[in-house]
């Protein structure tokens, strides 16, 4: 195992309590406490994977988060978000093509553990099928274009349900704002269409060489 993860929260309490369950497991924790602090580190470390706070101040997780992918030497880093406070529609809209996945506060061990396991065993396998459209002769724009719906579509899965969730869609009776109804119907829509398109490459990669 060894990933490198690196850890980021302004409170030192969670930051430990997590560099502990990550050691357990055997990876390799890089505690930071704050948003600044992680960009800095990142000049001289390049972790595996990144737990992202949203709830931090001064810097929050989202304008970390954007920096992040905003440097050509961190933005393929996979980013985990993980917070107490519930995500709303605009954040997921906004943000759902730079994180690999969300958990919220508290997240229970098993519950972080299976969602870095699972980004993880998402990148291997995007990139086998990749290095095997690669040796089929594949056009590269389209290998690209299928490594990006892979990641999209299991990431905006896991959002949607936590989305009908915390808006209530599924309680009967609850009044949910209209603007909230159509970020996740349309959110919806776009798993629907890279479904669409993911199935018109497979067969592409299915079809003999």
């Amino acid at each position: 195992m060894n990933e490198k993860i690196m850890i980021v929260d302004d409170s030192p309490f969670i930051v430990d309590g997590l560099a502990a369950i990550l050691n357990r497991k055997g990876y390799t924790p890089v505690p930071v406490h704050g948003g600044h602090e992680c960009l800095e580190t990142l000049q001289t470390e390049v972790p595996d994977l990144i737990l992202l706070d949203i709830m931090m101040e001064p810097m929050d997780g989202w304008e970390t988060l954007e920096k992040i992918k905003g440097n050509p030497a961190t933005k393929d880093i996979p980013v985990l978000m993980f917070s107490a406070k519930k995500i709303t529609p605009a954040e997921a809209q906004e943000h759902c093509v730079n994180i690999d996945d969300f958990v919220s506060k508290p997240v229970s061990p098993t519950q972080l553990l299976d969602s870095i396991q699972r980004i993880f065993s998402r990148r291997h396998d995007i990139q086998e099928a990749a290095l095997a459209a690669q040796n089929k002769g594949l056009d590269p724009a389209v290998i690209d274009e299928y490594c990006a719906l892979r990641k999209s579509i299991e990431v905006d899965k896991n959002l949607l349900v936590v989305l009908r969730s915390s808006c209530g869609m599924d309680t009967p009776g609850r009044d949910v704002p209209r603007e909230d109804v159509e970020v996740i119907r349309k959110l919806d829509d776009k798993i629907y269409l890279a479904e669409r398109r993911l199935r018109e490459i497979n067969d592409l990669l299915l079809k003999p060489a």
